[in-house]
């Protein structure tokens, strides 16, 4: 099933990615001073929201995830072991400061819109779509970058971007499967999936582990929608929506819908996406789809036990390492 439509955070295991941002070849000493500026923490997602229908909640299976406080102190160590390993090539590059442009949710569990809209404030101002604070986690890393800086980073050639067939413009996508890089730059051998490879090697980061546990939260949230307390809540929340006027069968199609003329903060998507909060409010839906997921969740982790307690036990050893690293 598609939960989040474009808003999903294409997060999203989290452990295992570079963090995202505008990037760009520097190494000036404005640039060392920007380094020191503490990170404005103002716009950073609560580890469990604050706001909304889902204000207190956290499903069981999120304490296998990593908050984003705990992933951003991951990413700065990994940033710095790239800027070192990439110096060892003669090349100076300004990666993104993990923290600086927070994503929207604190983990892959989206729970601010798992099961749709659930803050009626921010659909308010914004209607399904999000605040532009909030969306320059999804810029890509490599656009500043040269095409030498890609390879020795990724150890795979810089996308080509192009823009989708019959259209004009210069908003383009990736194109392709990404070639292998070139095997060495300035006499040194590339490292196996570049410097960000060796630096995820480097903090023993394993990148299926919140892969697994993304997948279990998948399941999870497919098993518990049929069940007959989420079906009931569902159709009360449709006649809800159709005494307002609204024709749609669940949340995530008036998702769509508000989506259908724009980017989600039209007019129309925020009186839609105020009527669909509305009748979650009254039907309940968020609050019994949510008891239960957990249900569901609860009885996967007891399925997966051993593997979920190593995978907690290796997220530990990733950010002790991750502290230490100089």
């Amino acid at each position: 099933m598609h939960v989040l439509r474009r808003t999903t955070v294409a997060t999203t295991v989290m452990l295992a990615a570079i963090s995202l941002g505008a990037c760009s070849s520097s190494g000036s000493a404005s640039d060392s001073a920007k380094d020191r500026t503490p990170i404005d923490r103002a716009n950073w997602p609560a580890e469990v929201p604050t706001s909304g229908l889902v204000k207190g909640l956290e499903l069981p299976l999120e304490s296998y995830l990593p908050s984003y406080a705990d992933q951003v102190t991951v990413d700065t160590a990994l940033r710095t072991l790239q800027t070192r390993c990439m110096s060892e090539y003669g090349l100076t590059i300004d990666l993104p400061r993990p923290g600086a442009n927070p994503p929207p949710y604190s983990n892959a569990v989206s729970i601010e819109r798992r099961y749709g809209l659930s803050d009626r404030a921010q659909a308010q101002k914004y209607g399904y779509g999000l605040p532009k604070e909030l969306t320059r986690s999804l810029e890509s890393v490599e656009g500043g970058l040269s095409g030498v800086e890609v390879e020795v980073l990724t150890g795979r050639k810089k996308p080509e971007f192009a823009p989708p067939k019959g259209t004009k413009g210069a908003d383009g996508h990736f194109g392709g499967v990404p070639e292998p890089a070139r095997a060495e730059h300035n006499g040194k051998k590339l490292h196996e999936g570049g410097c960000a490879g060796w630096s995820k090697r480097s903090l023993k980061v394993n990148e299926e582990d919140a892969g697994f546990v993304s997948g279990l939260a998948s399941t999870s949230l497919s098993e518990s929608r049929p069940l007959k307390p989420v079906e009931e809540a569902l159709k009360s929340w449709s006649a809800c929506m159709k005494d307002k006027g609204r024709k749609v069968a669940d949340p995530y199609r008036a998702m769509e819908q508000g989506y259908a003329d724009g980017d989600g903060t039209t007019k129309n998507a925020i009186e839609l996406a105020l009527d669909d909060i509305d009748c979650k409010e009254q039907t309940r839906l968020i609050e019994v789809w949510f008891e239960e997921e957990s249900a569901v969740q609860k009885r996967l982790i007891k399925e997966n036990k051993d593997q979920l307690a190593a995978i907690k036990k290796r997220m530990g050893e990733v950010l002790a390492a991750a502290k230490a690293a100089k």
